[in-house]
């Protein structure tokens, strides 16, 4: 009732040496012969070696990554770290029946005779780690013919991460939910912690384990009815023992980096919805031309745009993780983005508590962050929207931001390459200031026509109940990493 996979046989081979190591090792401590575990270890890693399952030290020197610091890893580590990329391709779906689950009536009725379990930690937080965290230092623009000799400077972290962010604004951070608590982990900005190309993937998980802030106890409440989510997902979104992921966009900022974009690029943008020019941008003419100018409503559509893709793309490659975990979940957008944040008008329902605001003339609330934790760059969150623009700069060229030449990074010279950047003149930062104050005072919000705080998209996360698979589909409907789940992170 599986797929066996083009690397079933190999992986399963490297579980069941490595399962035969422990036993082995555990044997010789219970008859008193507590330091034979070393030389068992070494045995088992030649054994590997030669016949081509090569576990740890041989990964690292091949593919970049160490499976892990223990020199006995799980069989699920090993196999997750071993996935073949093509397989997660073609084996994900979406597997929304966790153990737990109902369905109470129907051609699939099914009703779980498991128990509902949390996800293993370590699995927990590769998965995290994998959707939001960093993966290395980015690559900056390389050229540009009307930049001459300097680099663009439209980056605004040094960091990458496992999804792409246009012209690396990266304006998305990420938060979660389990049946412990409701948490934050903050990421755009974050660094490589090991030198390049070096990971130790325990290490590395670790690193992002302390960097999450725990916001609640207990699961995030979002009630299993219409109109808190979806009608078709009452039945399996945040469940008990799943965990739910989901990134939220600073859109404001990323309107703002837009718009120093333009500027850099010799032009901004008009007023599209009242038809006018804005007011001040004409003392510029010796650098902006307005003719190219770019309509107001599409550049705030191009951003949200930008956003989605960004955070679309976090959650797909959390997807592909699930399939080599063995976990089952999907990606989805059926949960009501004002529920989550706080901003549903229910006291009950508190969620996160984002600060919002309803605006006369707008059905939807006006959400522009968490105090202290996700503020969006819009009042009250910063002064004004000099001040937003000032902070976008600041991110830019400040301490750690990628063109701070004091930082590490990918280059042989990275002080030369990241001081090589072009300057936001402070006729720049002006430009973009008059442009962003008067969308503000004009609509009396920033951005005018999207929201500044966006989230659309959540990745899910939990233990498979294969007997409803079993039950209701033919063969293939799992691979054999969801099969093999329980024994391999036992």
């Amino acid at each position: 009732m599986m797929k066996q996979g083009i690397a079933a046989r190999p992986v399963r081979a490297r579980s069941a040496i490595l399962a035969m190591v422990r036993l082995l090792r555990d044997w010789l401590q219970h008859c008193g012969f507590p330091h034979a575990s070393a030389s068992i270890t070494a045995l088992s890693n030649h054994l590997l070696r030669d016949i081509g399952l090569a576990r740890g030290d041989t990964l690292s020197t091949k593919d970049r990554i160490m499976i892990d610091s223990n020199p006995l890893p799980s069989r699920g580590l090993v196999e997750a770290a071993t996935f073949p990329l093509i397989e997660a391709i073609h084996g994900r779906r979406s597997r929304r029946f966790a153990k737990g689950g109902s369905i109470p009536e129907g051609p699939l009725a099914f009703t779980s005779r498991e128990t509902s379990e949390p996800l293993d930690p370590t699995e927990q937080m590769l998965l995290i780690s994998t959707v939001a965290g960093n993966t290395g230092w980015t690559n900056l623009f390389a050229h540009h013919p009307g930049f001459a000799a300097r680099l663009p400077n439209y980056p605004t972290a040094a960091g990458g991460r496992s999804f792409p962010s246009s012209a690396g604004f990266n304006t998305t951070e990420f938060f979660f939910t389990d049946d412990e608590g409701v948490y934050f982990l903050p990421t755009r900005d974050m660094t490589p912690s090991a030198p390049v190309g070096e990971m130790d993937l325990q290490a590395w998980v670790e690193t992002h384990r302390a960097r999450i802030v725990k916001l609640a106890d207990g699961r995030l409440n979002i009630p299993a009815a219409m109109p808190y989510m979806e009608g078709h997902n009452t039945w399996c979104a945040n469940v008990p023992g799943s965990t739910l992921i989901w990134p939220v966009a600073d859109v404001a900022q990323h309107v703002l980096l837009l718009m120093l974009y333009l500027v850099q690029n010799g032009t901004g943008i008009y007023d599209d919805v009242n038809g006018t020019q804005i007011p001040g941008l004409d003392r510029f003419s010796h650098r902006l031309n307005m003719e190219a100018a770019y309509p107001m409503t599409f550049l705030e559509q191009t951003a949200l745009t930008d956003v989605s893709v960004e955070i679309g793309s976090a959650c797909y490659a959390g997807t592909l993780l699930l399939q080599a975990l063995g976990l089952g979940g999907w990606m989805y957008t059926g949960i009501n983005p004002s529920v989550v944040l706080g901003a549903s008008g229910d006291p009950t329902v508190p969620g996160l508590g984002f600060r919002f605001e309803m605006l006369a003339g707008d059905p939807l609330p006006y959400v522009t962050g968490l105090p202290g934790v996700f503020e969006a760059h819009v009042p009250p969150h910063h002064a004004d929207m000099g001040a937003a623009v000032a902070a976008v700069v600041r991110r830019k060229f400040g301490h750690g931001g990628p063109f701070d030449p004091a930082l590490a990074g990918p280059y042989r010279d990275n002080a030369t390459v990241r001081a090589a950047a072009a300057e936001i003149d402070t006729e720049s930062v002006e430009i973009a200031t008059i442009m962003a104050d008067y969308v503000f005072r004009t609509f009396g919000r920033f951005p005018a026509t999207v929201p500044p705080v966006f989230i659309k998209t959540y990745l899910q996360a939990h233990r498979l109940d294969t007997g409803f698979y079993d039950t209701h589909f033919g063969p293939d409907a799992y691979l054999h990493t969801h099969a093999e789940h329980d024994r391999n992170w036992a």
